[in-house]
């Protein structure tokens, strides 16, 4: 029993090792083989009947990008970064619901104001100034950045689609609304359209279930003034084709359900029942409460 155990250990171990080799540190898919062979033979098993997608190299597997960081020229320490008057603003803001004390607990809210005014997406730079500003260490900033998945590490369009891919949405239809976007945009997941204006990610659920399947559209064109975070529900291929093609040209698209004969959440063609007048109990003297 003991030895199974440990042999189940090492090959989840070899698995994860050999996955996080590929693809978080760009180790050459001929690789993989030399690290499973660093395990027992017991454990080389699940490395070696992965399955070729990952082995390829294809990050598009996981539902979020991979937030391992790289020096890039746009995304290393001398990437300058200021906040705005408006972030500054409204970080000073939050800042102050906070006990001087505790002032490092609004990190998340911060981060999220200064996402907005970065495209959509955070640069170190721009965490070592959060950092700064909350009197933290800059690791503790980059623990909380890379542990939700709502902040992004890689840039991301000016409108970001997340197709929630939770099973209600799966069961309704999710995965031809996400396979939609990416063959109407051209792209695969998180990445950018060639003119920076949409990306597809994956979000897991979003709250939505009954009017599945959805997608959110996190809106970063016009900064931390105009940004915008709507659901759009009841979709088909069709109709997420036709929010991208709307949003391509400046429009609004009505945020909520996309067919016509639903309120909200409420059953499609109206409600069914609570349809008259609502009378309160007779055994029950209200009007003595």
């Amino acid at each position: 029993m003991q030895s199974s155990r440990v042999a189940r250990a090492l090959a989840t171990a070899a698995s994860r090792c050999a996955t996080y080799m590929r693809h978080a540190q760009g180790v050459p898919a001929a690789a993989l083989p030399a690290a499973a062979a660093a395990f027992p033979a017991t454990a080389a098993a699940p490395v070696a009947a992965a399955p070729a997608a990952l082995a390829a190299g294809s990050s598009r597997l996981f539902s979020t990008a991979l937030n391992i960081h790289r020096d890039s020229p746009d995304n290393n320490l001398r990437t300058p970064f200021e906040f705005s008057p408006l972030t500054l603003q409204k970080a000073n803001e939050i800042i102050s619901h906070y006990p001087a004390n505790y002032r490092q607990s609004a990190v998340i809210p911060v981060l999220e104001i200064v996402q907005q005014q970065n495209g959509g997406w955070l640069t170190v730079a721009a965490m070592n100034k959060v950092a700064d500003l909350l009197g933290m260490p800059y690791i503790r900033v980059y623990e909380v950045a890379t542990f939700y998945t709502m902040f992004n590490r890689q840039p991301v369009g000016q409108y970001h689609l997340l197709v929630c891919g939770t099973t209600p949405c799966m069961l309704r239809g999710a995965r031809d609304i996400e396979a939609a976007l990416l063959k109407h945009l051209g792209v695969q997941r998180n990445e950018l359209t060639k003119d920076g204006l949409f990306s597809v990610g994956e979000m897991e659920c979003m709250g939505c279930c009954v009017n599945a399947p959805m997608i959110t559209v996190a809106d970063y064109s016009n900064g931390v003034e105009g940004f915008s975070y709507n659901y759009y529900e009841d979709l088909t291929p069709e109709s997420v084709v036709a929010i991208v093609e709307a949003l391509r040209r400046g429009e609004k698209p009505k945020a909520g359900p996309q067919i016509p004969n639903r309120i909200r959440c409420a059953p499609e063609g109206g409600p069914t029942t609570l349809t008259g007048e609502i009378k309160p109990p007779p055994c029950r003297d209200l009007d003595a409460c």
